[in-house]
């Protein structure tokens, strides 16, 4: 068993998504998230540029004496995790990009993708079987200003997706599980999938097969940092975890 915590890090807060289905599965895990909020979005940077901000991120979360790293960020999945991956051998990489591709390659449903113009061109999900795939770019400002249900947000899910036909919709960007009520109004005969829950899965057969799962009774502490502070990021962290914490500022 491993007292050690599990380093997650995303291109802002849209990651804590995926922490708090880690939350559910694994609630006797220490966690340190870092949001990279003074350099956010990653969406719409060169490969180049988001391979260098998600190296820094690595190396912040190694500081910590980490047991693996999750990669909470479509943009830096697609393009990033398998220069990690190389680079870091020392330590176990997931991103939320490998579980969903693994889960649907033999699928032959008809599959949407939506996320960030980054993850979308990186073409990483166009080894599926009949995907659609979609830039969904006002989502993410709608749900950080909190509009997140009423007729706002539900004509802008018209707008993208309401003549959206595919049998599976993947959620390409950590911040879309906050309006999947609202996404799937819009789109009842289609099926969600949320990576977060995927890589979750992954990490939880990882850590015990490992022996590396914490084998404490106790909740588990939970370390936020951001690279850039004010009350808005606050409150946007506080919506996606749907409980108070608080945040540590840091320089990366």
């Amino acid at each position: 068993m491993n007292s050690r915590a599990i380093g997650i890090f995303d291109s802002g807060l849209g990651g804590l998504t995926v922490v708090k289905e880690i939350i559910k599965i694994l609630p006797n895990e220490d966690i340190v998230y870092l949001g990279d909020t003074a350099r956010v979005p990653y969406g719409t940077r060169s490969n180049d540029i988001i391979k260098k901000f998600s190296e820094d991120n690595v190396k912040f979360l190694l500081k910590k004496n980490v047991k693996c790293i999750v990669i909470a960020c479509h943009t830096s999945s697609a393009v990033s995790a398998n220069y990690l991956k190389k680079k870091f051998t020392e330590i176990s990489i997931f991103d939320v990009v490998s579980p969903v591709l693994e889960s649907l390659k033999d699928n032959n449903k008809k599959i949407g993708v939506v996320g960030t113009r980054a993850t979308i061109n990186s073409g990483v999900y166009s080894k599926l079987n009949k995907v659609v795939q979609s830039t969904c770019p006002l989502f993410v400002p709608f749900i950080e200003e909190g509009e997140t249900k009423g007729k706002l947000i539900e004509s802008l899910v018209n707008k993208y997706l309401g003549k959206l036909k595919v049998d599976l919709l993947v959620l390409a960007c950590t911040h879309y599980p906050i309006i999947s009520d609202v996404i799937k109004k819009v789109l009842p005969k289609t099926d969600l999938i949320n990576p977060g829950v995927l890589v979750t899965d992954k990490l939880k057969s990882y850590l015990t097969k490992n022996n590396l799962a914490s084998n404490s009774k106790l909740i588990g502490n939970r370390d936020y940092y951001v690279t850039d502070l004010n009350v808005r990021f606050a409150k946007v962290a506080e919506m996606f975890l749907e409980e108070k914490i608080k945040i540590k500022c840091i320089k990366n």
